[in-house]
């Protein structure tokens, strides 16, 4: 939940599966555009940004994360909704402890009683402009593995 004039801190895990990786759909309704972005959420008052990350994926597709490294810290300032935002994200790397993940195509969580979309995303399709990847600063993280 958003605080006008606060900065929200949150932990977002992102999973790749050779040129794909895993995303939640949104939609702004005021810029009447699409996007995508890594799952995760909040931080919550004494908890760790990893115990944040672990927790999310838990709440949102009851998934457990193995082989987290944390990449770094993104700054984003945005507008959604008509309305200012400001986050620190804690960027982890991840995957899936369970593989059946890896073979969905895409699944239904809710989040504050509303129903998300999460898929895989050719990482190409963001690349060319075709899909909208939140924030755009994520793309530097999406170098072509070695």
């Amino acid at each position: 939940m958003r605080k006008p004039g606060h900065i929200r801190v949150i932990a977002l895990g992102l999973i790749r599966a050779n040129d794909r990786i895993f995303v939640s759909e949104g939609y702004d309704s005021v810029k009447q555009q699409r996007f995508y972005r890594a799952l995760g959420g909040g931080v919550d008052f004494g908890e760790t940004s990893l115990e944040a990350l672990q927790r999310e994926f838990q709440e949102e597709v009851q998934a457990e994360l193995v082989n987290i490294k944390y990449l770094g810290c993104i700054e984003n300032i945005f507008s959604f909704e008509g309305q200012p935002g400001h986050e620190l994200i804690q960027l982890y790397e991840c995957d899936f402890a369970d593989p059946k993940f890896y073979e969905l195509e895409s699944l239904t969580f809710n989040e504050r009683d509303r129903p998300h979309k999460a898929m895989w995303i050719e990482v190409e399709r963001i690349r060319s402009g075709d899909l909208r990847l939140v924030p755009e600063s994520f793309l530097d993280y999406l170098k072509p593995s070695a």
